[in-house]
């Protein structure tokens, strides 16, 4: 367990745009920050960060919180682990107790896992800066190659020895179990139960987060044996996920903001050859095809990505498929290609650094241009090979999400194929009309998969225009999702978050023949004082946790403040704060248009904002309250004592309605 004061220093250091910034580009909007959503795939920036309060809200997915709780949501961290991942940033000492074999086996198996991939990326550079084989075998092999001490220092590569147990058993003697080593892939296991080293023999390149933090393994062998594979990964596992890492992305996202770019090239040798020449916004796949989920890692960044191909011409086929899916992300993609039988690795050590970054910048063309080009030199005069390759820029040309580029480049391709720009442009709306087709289709087949599961979702209600939102897809308050009490509800508590130590001027009754005097009170104060008095629920549960939270220390004579409730243990709290402050500093349109309260005199407006919000959910209650009592009205066998008594009930109901009514004027109709 961590101790509440480092955990309060753990905060205190805690600067969460500089943590965000790890995951998201950020962007200032006014008071806060803007950037896109690590937890949607949207297009959209609706994700805000407020350094002045130390919280972030994300509109599209409905997350918030602090810097801890961003931390749970992207590494799916427990609480303790977040603390940790901020500790370690901040070197800060967390000061727990060493843990027996016992416990570590008992820890989660993320936690676990990291502290074992953690210590084994250690126990690999040891091996080679300190052993005699470590030396010979695997420091000479990058020797060889050119690559210099700082560079191997840089990415933390290692050696494991060419044994069938080493690692295995250094680990034990350190306390990991052969469950946990065999869980992260360093050790296989054998019939027998017993386990060896997976990567034997191999040199390591540790495989890191955007944080920095080892997660797991490429090893390449040394042998010259082709039977043997040249490189491994490490398996997937609850702390490495394949799709959605990109090699040297931790040190490459600095000069990817700065530049606006990030290079892509194939292997782990060609990132670090890369930064040798000088070069740092570079990324690598490591060596599997390139996913959604690692394109939305560079999305982050920058939309603008520069493909590094070598001369292999089966190669570069294999991967126009992927930068076909950066294209459908939306992308603006380049290519550079490197004259035959090199790569970035060799190249830049051919021509140097100089001339590998003119080279890599200067040549650079347009990725539509660049295949367009490759495809006609292979189809050459062959009409069947033509119609296939004009059927692959098609294809190309579909997958851009954006209209207006998309017409772009059907122009500048219809010239470089030589076709009217009307038969290619029919040929794309066929392609498009087909994705709309399978995508319907496959809706469709959901949600008769649903039915069938018995898991019938109602179809949605109309929507508020994201433009009327400013740009925020799902603004808290006024979310079709939302029904008419929550928005009331969301209204109200989000004026008590912002609001709460605010004094506001009440009235109070004199004695007889006297003139009532006035008085000032927190805002906070009157909110839970009316809410109570006049018996009025708030049902959405997060809100009612609120209010619950503020009634508790009204009642030790204590204003609790929003600050405050951001730092609660309580998740949906923490969202509800932040979705409401973040609401208040992107000017929610939702004022204007509800309440005629513009931000500017909002704080002037709040006795009448708390009026409005509570007529409108006892006007709800009342007429909840109607409804009952008519339908009791309508069942059989009512007692002449049982109607009489209901039917006065909906007199004083429909009275109490009325009166109420007055309180909007025309606003609502009866």
């Amino acid at each position: 367990m961590i101790p509440q004061e480092t955990v309060d220093q753990i905060m205190n250091a805690a600067v969460i745009e500089e943590v965000i910034g790890d995951y998201v580009e950020l962007k200032k909007s006014g008071s806060s920050l803007r950037g896109l959503s690590p937890f949607t795939n949207e297009k959209t920036p609706s994700f805000y960060v407020l350094p002045a309060k130390g919280i972030f809200k994300c509109f599209s997915s409905g997350k918030g919180g602090n810097v801890v709780t961003f931390l749970m949501e992207t590494e799916k961290a427990s609480y303790p682990e977040a603390l940790r991942l901020l500790a370690r940033r901040y070197n800060i000492e967390v000061q727990e107790k060493e843990r027996t074999p016992e416990e570590i086996a008992a820890a989660s198996a993320k936690e676990g896992l990291a502290n074992l991939v953690g210590w084994a990326a250690k126990w690999f550079v040891d091996q080679m800066r300190d052993t005699e084989a470590g030396q010979a075998i695997g420091r000479s092999y990058f020797a060889e190659r050119g690559f210099r001490d700082d560079i191997l220092e840089r990415f933390l590569i290692g050696y494991s020895p060419d044994s069938w147990d080493a690692l295995a058993t250094a680990a034990q003697e350190a306390g990991y179990t052969a469950d946990k080593l065999v869980e992260s892939g360093l050790c296989k296991q054998r019939e027998d139960g017993s386990i060896w080293d997976f990567f034997k023999g191999r040199v390591l390149f540790p495989i890191r987060d955007v944080t920095g933090r080892v997660i797991g393994f490429g090893g390449r062998t040394l042998q010259t044996d082709k039977k043997v594979a040249k490189y491994f990964n490490s398996p997937e596992s609850a702390l490495y996920n394949k799709s959605r890492v990109l090699y040297g992305l931790h040190l490459a996202k600095p000069e990817i903001v700065k530049e606006e770019r990030c290079f892509l090239v194939e292997g782990y040798t060609d990132v670090m050859a890369m930064h040798q020449a000088g070069v740092t916004n570079v990324v690598s796949s490591s060596g599997t095809a390139l996913t959604t989920g690692q394109i939305s890692l560079v999305r982050r960044y920058t939309k603008n990505v520069t493909v590094i191909f070598d001369g292999d011409a089966a190669g570069i086929r294999a991967s126009l498929r992927g930068i076909d899916m950066l294209l459908a992300e939306g992308m603006a993609v380049k290519v550079v290609l490197l004259p035959d039988g090199d790569d970035p690795d060799t190249y830049a050590k051919k021509v140097g650094s100089d001339a590998f970054q003119r080279a890599i910048h200067g040549d650079a063309q347009d990725f539509l241009q660049f295949k367009i080009k490759l495809l006609s030199q292979e189809a050459g005069a062959d009409p069947m090979k033509r119609a296939e390759m004009i059927r692959s820029v098609v294809t190309s040309i579909a997958a851009i999400p954006d209209s207006i580029q998309r017409s772009v480049y059907l122009q500048s391709s219809a010239s470089q194929l030589k076709m009217d720009e009307k038969v290619l442009g029919t040929e794309v709306a066929k392609v498009l009309h087909e994705q709309s087709k399978a995508e319907a289709k496959r809706a469709a087949q959901s949600s008769r998969n649903s039915l069938l599961r018995g898991n019938i979702t109602p179809p949605p209600k109309a929507s508020i225009p994201p433009s009327t939102l400013q740009g925020l897809p799902d603004v808290e308050g006024l979310s079709s999702k939302a029904s008419e009490r929550e928005i009331i509800e969301n209204d109200l508590i989000r004026a008590l978050l912002e609001y709460a130590t605010e004094l506001v001027v009440v009235a109070v009754e004199g004695e007889e023949g006297e003139e009532p005097a006035t008085m000032e009170v927190p805002f906070a104060e009157l909110v839970i004082h009316r809410l109570e008095r006049e018996g009025i629920d708030i049902e959405e549960p997060t809100n009612q946790a609120v209010v619950k939270r503020f009634s508790s220390e009204l009642d030790h004579e204590r204003i609790l403040t929003a600050d405050q409730l951001a730092q609660d243990q309580d998740t949906r709290v923490q969202q509800k704060v932040a979705g409401a402050l973040v609401q208040q500093h992107v000017l929610s349109p939702n004022w204007s248009q509800r309440h005629k309260i513009y931000p500017v005199v909002e704080r002037d407006q709040l006795m009448s904002l708390l009026e409005d919000s509570l007529r409108r959910l006892h006007l709800m209650d009342l007429r909840k309250l109607a409804s009952d009592v008519a339908a009791k009205l309508e069942t059989a066998d009512l007692s002449v004592d049982e109607e009489r008594d209901l039917l006065s009930q909906k007199v004083k109901i429909t009275r109490e309605i009325q009166a109420t009514l007055q309180h909007f004027g025309t606003v609502i109709l009866p």
